[in-house]
């Protein structure tokens, strides 16, 4: 069963389907979550606190569904593949993990800036997500340096590395550009044509 801070985001995340972060009231957001306003206020501080709680679970989501593609296909190849499916597919599902990918944020959302901001949390959480979030560059590296992180054995030279590394920000890009403007046939054609075929460790 999830604690009062996920039955939150979940409530909160269920408003912002239903109609602009503007017009999403707390009060509706913790009575829905089943727990007093003060209970949200506690954990989060503001609305402002939900709002970058929410971003920084979907940035988290994302990048666990990086992790999952990454290790869960066969060469590097087929991982990259699955990672960029991933990207345009989180992307398809949420409007708010669309807005992280691209940084286009429409004025249904909530506004967030991606610097950190001044944090009193008590809720190591909320201090957390109170920090800088994640940039569309950001995820890239990230994306990046996973994927040379899970992909690279013991025995990858440090060229084959730099290469990995380089097709690894290919396809992220790559990704990036098809959540914005979806090729003919899909993302998966579009990687085979450019992915170097000798790419497996």
């Amino acid at each position: 069963m999830p604690g009062a801070r996920e039955s939150l985001l979940d409530a909160a995340s269920g408003a912002l389907t239903r109609r602009p972060w503007s017009a999403v009231r707390m009060v509706e957001v913790a009575a829905s979550a089943g727990v007093s306003r003060q209970t949200l206020y506690n954990e989060f501080g503001s609305k402002e606190g939900v709002a970058r709680a929410l971003v920084r679970r979907e940035a988290d989501t994302y990048l666990l569904g990086v992790d999952r593609a990454l290790s869960g296909a066969g060469d590097a190849r087929e991982s990259l593949t699955a990672t960029a499916q991933w990207t345009v597919a989180a992307a398809r599902g949420s409007a708010l993990a669309r807005a992280l990918l691209t940084g286009c944020w429409d004025a249904r959302l909530p506004r967030v800036t991606l610097r950190a901001v001044p944090s009193s949390a008590l809720v190591p959480a909320q201090r957390r997500a109170d920090g800088p979030l994640p940039s569309p560059a950001d995820l890239v590296a990230v994306v990046r340096d996973r994927a040379v992180a899970v992909l690279s054995g013991p025995g990858t030279s440090r060229a084959e590395a730099a290469d990995l590394a380089r097709a690894a920000e290919l396809t992220a890009r790559l990704a990036l550009s098809c959540v914005a403007a979806p090729p003919e046939g899909g993302v998966t054609e579009l990687l085979r044509a450019v992915l170097p075929r000798g790419l497996a460790w």
